[in-house]
């Protein structure tokens, strides 16, 4: 999806910032989702990096919900884009 904008980034916090500011905050996506995708990180931080941090099932089972939800949304979202620019 950045990249249809032509972006890149190369550490996690700044595609989820652009993300937020480019799609969530101009409504493009619901806002519900940023939080996800902050979450999200939020948990990939503490399991990469905190030697103490267990992820119970059920975490693991709302983080794998959500991914699929935002694949989807942004599945669609390209397609839509895609076929604007074919026209």
């Amino acid at each position: 999806m950045h990249s249809l904008d032509g972006r890149s980034f190369k550490w996690h916090k700044d595609a989820i910032s652009n993300f937020n500011k480019q799609y969530v905050k101009t409504s493009v996506f619901e806002r519900s989702l940023g939080r996800k995708i902050s979450d999200a990180e939020e948990i990939r931080h503490a399991s990469d990096y905190d030697e103490f941090y267990i992820a119970t099932r059920e975490d693991a089972e709302k983080q794998i919900a959500s991914a699929e939800e935002l694949i989807g949304v942004v599945e669609e979202y390209c397609r839509k884009r895609i076929e604007e620019v074919k026209d």
